[in-house]
C-alpha cells in the first residue's frame, strides 16, 4: 500500500449543524460531534501515521483526541478559512445581504469583519505548506494524518490534485469523516472519500 495523507474533518458543532460559516470562532463539538469523532476512531484503528498535524482550534483538537490521534503539532496552517465579515452567517443570509442569489464562498472576495478575512488563494498557500510538511514522510513510505476543517481540507485536496483552489467546491466533506490522499503510481489521487 502506498503512503497516504489521512484527512479527518472535525465533528459537528452547533454552527456546522446550522450551516453557519465557522472560521476562527472556536466552538465546541456537540454531543453528536463527539460521537462522530469516536466513530472515526474505529476506521482509523489500523492507521499508524508517522506525523499527525492538527488545527489548534478546540473542535479539531477534541476530534483528534476522540478519534485516537495524538497530535505531533498544532499547526496554524490547518485552521479553517478566515471568513471575515461572513463569519457566523449562513449562505442564505450572505446572499440576502449582498442581494446576490448566486453567491458562493468559492467565487467571491471575502471582506474583512471582526477578523481580516482570507481569500481563497491564501487558503491554498497554507494548504501547500501543510502538504510540504507531509512530503518527506510520504517519500519515506509513511502515512500522515491531518485533523482540521471542512473547507480547508477541501482546498488541500484540490491542491494535492494540482487543481485550482475553486475546484474544492466539488469535494463535499461530512463532519468527522475520514478521507485519504495518495498515489496511483506517481500520480497524486484521492484514495478514499467521506468514509
Amino acid at each position: 500500500m502506498s503512503p497516504r495523507i489521512w484527512l479527518v474533518r472535525h465533528g459537528e458543532t452547533e454552527w456546522s449543524k446550522a450551516g453557519r460559516h465557522t472560521g476562527r470562532t472556536d466552538l465546541p463539538l456537540t454531543s453528536v460531534g463527539e460521537d462522530q469523532a469516536r466513530e472515526a476512531a474505529v476506521g482509523l484503528s489500523t492507521v499508524v501515521p508517522a506525523l499527525v498535524l492538527c488545527s489548534p482550534l478546540g473542535r479539531a483538537r477534541r476530534t483528534a483526541e476522540l478519534a485516537g490521534l495524538k497530535a505531533d503539532d498544532y499547526d496554524d496552517d490547518l485552521m479553517e478559512w478566515d471568513y471575515g465579515a461572513w463569519e457566523g452567517l449562513t449562505t442564505t443570509e450572505i446572499r440576502a445581504l449582498r442581494g446576490d442569489p448566486g453567491w458562493r464562498i468559492w467565487d467571491a472576495p471575502v471582506p474583512p469583519g471582526a477578523t481580516p478575512g482570507e481569500q481563497l488563494d491564501d487558503v491554498q498557500r497554507r494548504a501547500r505548506r501543510v502538504i510540504d510538511r507531509c512530503r518527506p514522510f510520504l517519500t519515506e513510505g509513511h502515512d500522515c494524518a491531518l485533523v482540521a476543517h471542512g473547507h480547508f481540507l477541501r482546498v488541500l485536496t484540490a491542491t494535492w490534485l494540482d487543481l485550482p483552489p475553486v475546484a474544492a467546491r466539488l469535494f463535499a466533506l461530512e463532519p468527522a469523516s475520514r478521507s485519504s490522499l495518495g498515489f496511483e503510481r506517481e500520480q497524486q489521487v484521492i484514495t478514499s472519500w467521506n468514509a
